[in-house]
């Protein structure tokens, strides 16, 4: 037995003896933990195990949230590639190594905890699945998943296993979203119909064919493993460990990318359920003076989406609209030449028939419209605060865990999957709209398949059904077929 592996039993072990002893009524003398180990000191009973699967990139820095507050002890670590590792290995070096999370998990299941999942987008929801079915809480990057199905069945999974669910949405957790909450809330914008979203992403390549290059494969890089659920290819340069985001068959683009980060706070601040309609336009790049590229494996260098929602009681219904590749809405005449729209790149306008509201990315730095309104606002705050706003989207989630599913501490979590599944969905309506756009496209065999379409899509949606209902080609991207090896078990 390791270590890693005798401590954990250990804690384990600690927590069933002073569980049971308390159920049976036993008296005995409780050391106050100040007097073991300080102040601050955390008796290892009251720490969360946590297993990284993804530790380099983004894993790295959610493992270090985790492990700052001070709550979390970071146990297993699970990558597929040895260089995006290192720094999580070396600054953990008592947590044991995996390539494989279904080993990890395997071995591991009765010393973890917990299990944040931080790799590409196409393998989230199994890896996710997988620990929850272990009855593992888990915290989960976004996008939640890959596809619609995928996001439905893992909210539905979060009741079933009853286990503690986080995305990792770092503005659910923030000031601004509950500002602008507040604002809507006190009738300050009257009725809102229409929201703009944009970012300027993607900063990575989009809209282009799939390398022809045929390099060698990095010895430290688990191909096979990193692939997952994606069919079988070979390995292209530079994929790895970034410029996936802009292939369907791994990422899901700059609306993944950025689509739960914008527009998270118009969904909480507008109780938006599911769209009922999404309308899209998308743009291409020149292969020569004359024709367009179609590249229907890669994501679009920019998108103009349409979603929108039903009235939901008394208030109106909604028209969401979505812009990425750098294109922005209309400046609102209540900003001067000098304001930035905004933070610039990214952020969200909110449009209602008494007024206007602003935030940026993750709802940051909230405004309304025009400025002076914000300076002289007087609105009470009504909501309950998370500590330490985006920090504390880290903190609240692993005290939640140790409290357990059901408790106070997990209901008051800013992204549970019964909020951040619903929200993924209708995030990927949209890149649903945006792979049907290609499904218009002249066939592979036409010889005007280079000319630009110049042409939208608009779907129909039934949420409740998962499926589109005027153009059923559309419904083959609502739910993927894994390669062998890969399922959800449900």
């Amino acid at each position: 037995m390791s270590n890693m592996e005798k401590t954990s039993s250990k804690a384990l072990s600690r927590r069933s003896f002073l569980r049971n002893t308390a159920t049976a009524g036993v008296g005995f003398l409780i050391v106050p933990r100040h007097v073991l180990g300080g102040k601050a000191f955390t008796a290892p009973s009251d720490k969360l195990v946590v297993a990284g699967i993804g530790a380099g990139g983004k894993g790295e820095s959610d493992l270090w949230n985790f492990f700052q507050g001070g709550k979390a002890e970071i146990g297993f670590l699970c990558d597929v590639d040895d260089r995006q590792s290192k720094k999580s290995r070396e600054r953990y070096p008592k947590a044991k190594y995996y390539h494989d999370y279904r080993e990890m998990l395997e071995k591991e299941h009765k010393s973890i905890d917990a299990v944040s999942v931080s790799g590409p987008d196409h393998n989230h929801a199994v890896q996710a699945m997988a620990a929850m079915q272990l009855g593992k809480h888990v915290y989960v990057q976004k996008p939640l998943s890959h596809d619609i199905y995928e996001a439905r069945v893992l909210t539905e999974a979060a009741v079933r296993y009853k286990v503690v669910t986080q995305m990792g949405n770092q503005g659910a957790s923030g000031e601004g979203v509950r500002r602008l909450i507040e604002w809507y809330n006190a009738g300050l914008l009257g009725d809102v119909h229409t929201v703009y979203v944009w970012t300027d992403r993607p900063v990575w390549p989009q809209g282009i064919p799939w390398p022809a290059n045929k390099p060698t494969l990095p010895s430290e890089l688990k191909w096979d493993l990193w692939l997952g659920t994606a069919p079988y290819k070979d390995y292209i340069d530079k994929l790895v460990p970034f410029n996936w985001r802009g292939w369907w068959d791994y990422g899901t683009g700059a609306l993944g990318d950025m689509g739960c980060h914008l527009m998270e706070a118009p969904f909480k601040v507008l109780d938006l359920g599911y769209p009922t309609e999404c309308t899209c336009s998308v743009g291409s790049v020149y292969v020569d003076p004359f024709k367009w590229g179609y590249f229907p494996e890669s994501c679009p260098p920019s998108s103009h989406v349409i979603i929108k929602f039903p009235a939901r009681g008394n208030k109106p219904p909604v028209k969401m609209v979505w812009m990425d590749g750098g294109i922005q809405p209309e400046r609102p005449e209540e900003l001067g030449p000098n304001d930035k729209m905004g933070d610039g790149g990214n952020g969200m306008l909110f449009i209602g028939t008494k007024g206007k509201m602003m935030g940026e990315v993750y709802g940051a730095n909230p405004k309304l419209l025009p400025l002076s309104r914000t300076a002289e606002d007087q609105t009470a705050k009504t909501l309950p605060r998370i500590p330490g706003n985006e920090a504390g989207h880290y903190t609240t989630w692993v005290e939640a865990c140790l409290a357990g599913y059901g408790s106070k501490e997990a209901k008051a979590l800013g992204a549970p999957f019964s909020i951040s599944g619903p929200l993924t969905e209708t995030v990927l309506m949209g890149n649903l709209a945006i792979r049907s756009f290609d499904l218009q496209r002249p066939s592979k065999n036409d010889p005007k398949r280079m000319e630009y379409p110049g042409r939208y899509i608009t779907l129909k949606w039934d949420g409740l059904s998962m499926k589109v209902t005027n153009f059923d080609e559309a419904n083959q991207f609502v739910r993927r077929k894994y390669r062998d090896g890969y399922s959800l078990g449900v």
